[in-house]
């Protein structure tokens, strides 16, 4: 399958870079505004609670659920209002948060791989998250980006994968997906269609229960070399 590839497609978050760090370093960011701007909400409500009501929110609008934006902005926005606040913060609050969350360290194999990769391929990204390619820097390696928000849909769903081949032109055998995720990520694009490749930086064992990826690789570099750049 992997022979008629024309495009290479990539998760962003754990494939790129590493996210964790990124999401804890924003996040607090986020809180010392609240604290400095808003200091109501953040003493009746502690960072756990602000979590869960995102989750709640998206327990109770379910057509809102793939769209980490809205919720972050909608819960803040209810937490603004019950403490006496304008709503209007929560887009400023967000301001914060989206700004820290698009300053990262990329994985050093990153760019030497995506330069390697688009001479020969077409390269698109789609992502659940909402990370700004224009702000990291990397938005001209890329001739389609994607995310959840955009799209309308959150991977698993097949319509994301649907989406990233038609805005490609290409059918849905001629792109490989490479991503981190043994379900999200392979098992998704197998089951529309793709051929995929999961990028196993850690050195992960693959679950049994799942089909493996048509290619394994550690790095971006050794995606270009298996692939033929």
């Amino acid at each position: 399958m992997v022979a008629q590839v024309r495009a290479v497609a990539f998760d962003l978050d754990n494939t790129l870079w590493d996210v964790d760090p990124v999401l804890a370093r924003a996040e607090e960011q986020w809180l010392q505004w609240l604290r400095e701007n808003c200091p109501r909400i953040p003493e009746r409500f502690s960072l756990d609670e602000l979590r869960a009501a995102r989750m709640q929110l998206a327990a109770r609008e379910p057509h809102n659920a793939h769209d980490f934006t809205y919720l972050r902005i909608a819960s803040l926005a209810e937490h603004a209002r019950e403490c006496g606040y304008d709503d209007s913060i929560a887009d400023a609050a967000f301001e914060i948060f989206i700004a820290a969350r698009n300053q990262l360290d990329l994985f050093a194999d990153v760019r030497p791989g995506l330069h390697r990769l688009r001479a020969r391929y077409a390269l698109a990204t789609l992502s659940n998250g909402n990370a700004d390619l224009g702000r990291i820097g990397l938005a001209d390696f890329f001739s389609v980006s994607l995310n959840a928000r955009g799209i309308g849909a959150a991977k698993p769903d097949r319509r994301c994968f649907e989406r990233l081949a038609a805005d490609l032109r290409l059918e849905p055998q001629q792109v490989i997906y490479v991503g981190d995720d043994p379900l999200l990520d392979v098992e998704a694009a197998r089951a529309a269609g793709l051929a995929t490749a999961w990028m196993n930086r850690t050195g992960q064992t693959w679950p049994v229960t799942v089909r493996r990826a048509d290619i394994d690789v550690s790095d971006c570099v050794d995606l270009a070399v298996q692939l033929g750049t």
